[in-house]
């Protein structure tokens, strides 16, 4: 079932507009009923500066780090937006770009890119990507392991967190795992060198001490944004596009132009046991690329093989269709590659790994009802969409997919560009789509920006609340309750 309105869109240029202005609005003009029982609070983060005063950064992943709150209560939505306050920024505020970014590098030497590669700040001290917690403290990640915590209510930075260990790494992912079970957190530290090591750890609840799980080596250390977590398994799945860590050191490039997509490699994963620590692998000759994995189930009666699901790409390209020059180069634009919900499914014991399409429809920055469905069967995920492959850009619409049937809903308004769809739950739902999605849109007619509050079950409309300026971008968010 498809609900599309309007045609191809044009005009998502505006989403990559620097935005410089701060605000915070105490109530935002609302289309719609808000409902009753939404009462919390979405922070979302992502890049909202692209233009420093000594270069333009190269890449959508590179733009300077900006929180956007949205407090609902009692049918009203209030804003704010603040820069993060990040060793990137602090640097800008000179007029200079000091730290390397995901695809932009300042001119530094030989010694600067190996203390910044190697031991830190490096890439990554733009904290742009998503929002966690850490013992009690709100912070904003990336890829590289500092990240930065900030007061929810006033978004005011409050410094880089540090840990109560000794667990060191140059990279990680800006999408940890938490298991509401257990009370912990899941995520892995990449150690580079001659023989670099992936070292997975748990960090319980309310500390802020690692516990080193399991340690995984490799010769050619995969880019990997995100991971998966099953109820026994912490999963690497390890693309071929990797990278020689002399490399880093020596070329004078940014991050990830250092990294070689080498299709011959396929594909390996490695499965580290969540009870034991131990480690296995398993390997496809099949080459694939994501950023985003979706969910990853034990089979039941089946010990050692899981289904691990995962927004996948043939190649690697689509890293380079997020450069700036390849999204805003008219009237040359690449149109957005091509994606597919792909389940893998993996056995430990054998190293054999089979796999098929779920959902064959491009997509991006997916969403579960993740506190009660990840780790365990699921049917529906949400996500970033394309209207028209072959002709869109940019994502543009919202999807639901139904991973039994591989049916499609979409969400569509002519020049309206959504971002990442948060799913809420009702608090008494009895289905696992019975809730709202939260996402921000960019109205590129208008060059300003409104939350949607769709039905999580039709994708209908429920209301709108109107931010008086746009919101570029962004990446990842998060929902609490009050």
């Amino acid at each position: 079932m498809t609900n599309v309105l309007g045609r191809t869109s044009v005009g998502f240029e505006r989403g990559f507009n620097d935005q410089q202005t701060e605000l915070a609005i105490d109530s935002l003009e609302v289309k719609g009923a808000i409902p009753g029982w939404l009462s919390g609070t979405l922070v979302r983060n992502g890049p909202a500066r692209f233009h420093l005063d000594d270069k333009t950064l190269n890449h959508w992943f590179d733009g300077l780090a900006m929180l956007h709150k949205f407090d609902i209560a009692d049918g009203r939505v209030s804003y704010a937006n603040r820069f993060l306050d990040t060793p990137a920024r602090r640097a800008d505020a000179d007029g200079k770009m000091a730290y390397s970014e995901f695809a932009t590098d300042p001119c530094r030497s030989l010694f600067k890119r190996f203390t910044q590669v190697f031991t830190g700040p490096g890439f990554g001290a733009n904290a742009n990507v998503t929002i966690g917690r850490i013992a009690e403290q709100f912070v904003a990640q990336t890829e590289y392991p500092m990240p930065v915590a900030f007061d929810p209510q006033t978004l005011d930075t409050i410094g880089v967190v540090s840990f109560d260990d000794r667990l060191k790494g140059a990279v990680t992912t800006a999408h940890p795992h938490h298991d509401p079970d257990e009370r912990a957190v899941y995520n892995y530290l990449l150690n580079f060198g001659a023989t670099s090591a992936y070292g997975v750890y748990r960090l319980p609840d309310g500390t802020r001490t690692r516990e080193l799980l399991g340690r995984a080596t490799t010769k050619r250390p995969s880019y990997m944004h995100s991971f998966a977590l099953s109820e026994r398994y912490v999963i690497l799945m390890e693309f071929p596009l990797v990278v020689n860590p002399l490399r880093l050191l020596v070329s004078g490039k940014p991050f990830i132009a250092n990294y070689r997509w080498e299709p011959e490699r396929g594909t390996r994963f490695t499965l580290v046991d969540r009870r034991t620590g131990e480690v296995n692998h398993a390997h496809t000759d099949q080459a694939w690329f994501g950023f985003h994995h979706v969910n990853a189930v034990d089979r039941d009666g089946e010990d050692g093989v899981v289904d691990l699901d995962i927004i996948v790409y043939p190649t690697a390209e689509v890293v380079q269709h997020f450069y700036l020059t390849s999204l805003l180069d008219r009237p040359n634009h690449n149109v957005y590659p091509s994606s597919e919900l792909r389940r893998f499914t993996i056995n430990a014991a054998t190293g054999t790994v089979t796999s098929r399409t779920l959902v064959d429809h491009s997509a991006e920055l997916p969403r579960i009802n993740y506190a009660k469905f990840n780790t365990k069967p699921y049917r529906y995920f949400y996500a970033n969409g394309i209207a028209t492959q072959g002709e869109s850009v940019f994502l543009d619409t919202i999807i639901k997919a139904d991973v039994t049937s591989g049916e499609v809903k979409q969400w569509r308004y002519d020049n309206h560009f959504p971002g990442e769809p948060v799913f809420v739950p009702r608090p008494d739902a009895s289905t696992e789509d019975d809730g709202v999605l939260l996402t921000v849109v960019l109205d590129a007619s208008q060059n300003t920006s409104y939350l949607l509050l769709l039905d999580a079950h039709s994708l209908s409309e429920i209301a709108r609340a109107q931010v008086p300026q746009h919101i570029p971008f962004g990446f990842h968010g998060t929902y609490t309750r009050r």
